[in-house]
């Protein structure tokens, strides 16, 4: 896919959210801050095939942000697991496939249930080291961690031994965004520089705009083969609410539902920011 393909399916994923947040809560603020690196993993990286999601030589994806259940679904949506309208519509009913974690008792689309933060990179991590047991060479495992989600000890654990296991198949991304529910992450944990921490543990860090689709595709381009023997974390440097301005670094959005007259500026202002760097829709 061209940049314009990936940006336009960011478009459209970003407006399906908002979407969905008229009707629903959603964790909005965190959806919108990674959707272009998740919009560019599921629709241009990812080794998935919604046909045969048990192939062994599948790529696998655990969501440890699991706040970002919506853009997820999004995302698998676009890529043919489902319908857009299908998450839309199921969205936190009895019966629904969907909700504000996502669950793989419901949705076989989801490789793990999550939902408790720093759960999800230990998980990864045992299944990057299950794919080294099973000769497999070829299958990467990619998580998906918040920032705020860094100050749990879970993550640290993991982070040593998937370098001490040479997991050079486990890539780990940070929507580093500098917000969570309660405001700055500076002000209340106080975790300093997320890449350096990497690096100490010995990873292999790529630095990134993770809302500029061009260096998100470059980041993805630069890693190492899924045979190499060094883990690599992708720092994502991001806005959250990114892409509507009233929400962009305002803690308030963290989670919640937006009025129709909000969601009618929110999308008008995307569908401009679209036409003015590309010329038409």
């Amino acid at each position: 896919m061209t940049i314009k393909d990936l940006e336009k399916a960011a478009l459209e994923i970003r407006i399906n959210l908002l979407t969905l947040c008229n009707r629903e809560s959603i964790h909005i603020g965190g959806d919108l801050s990674v959707a272009d690196v998740m919009t560019v993993l599921w629709l241009k990286y990812m080794n998935y095939d919604p046909k045969n999601i048990n192939a062994e030589d599948r790529d696998r994806f655990v969501l440890s942000k699991g706040h970002a259940s919506a853009v997820t679904s999004f995302c698998q949506a676009m890529i043919g697991c489902f319908l857009a309208e299908d998450v839309i519509n199921e969205y936190a009913t009895d019966e629904g496939r969907f909700s504000m974690h996502s669950c793989n008792l419901v949705n076989p689309y989801v490789e793990v249930s999550t939902g408790s933060l720093g759960h999800g990179m230990p998980v990864a991590c045992g299944m990057a080291a299950a794919l080294r047991l099973k000769g497999n060479k070829k299958s990467r495992v990619y998580t998906v961690m918040g920032d705020g989600e860094q100050s749990e000890g879970s993550i640290y654990e993991a982070a040593i031994n998937a370098v001490n296991y040479k997991l050079g198949n486990l890539v780990a991304i940070v929507d580093n965004n500098g917000l969570e529910a309660d405001g700055k992450i500076e002000d209340i944990t106080g975790l300093g520089n997320i890449a350096d921490k990497y690096r100490t543990f010995g990873w292999n860090v790529i630095e990134i705009d993770g809302n500029n689709i061009e260096e998100i595709v470059g980041a993805f381009d630069a890693l190492p083969g899924a045979d190499s023997d060094v883990p690599t974390c992708i720092v994502s440097h991001t806005v959250k609410g990114k892409g509507v301005s009233f929400m962009e670094n305002n803690p308030c959005y963290h989670a919640g539902k937006v009025s129709d007259d909000e969601l009618k500026e929110a999308i008008s202002a995307l569908k401009d920011q679209y036409v003015k760097r590309w010329g038409h829709e």
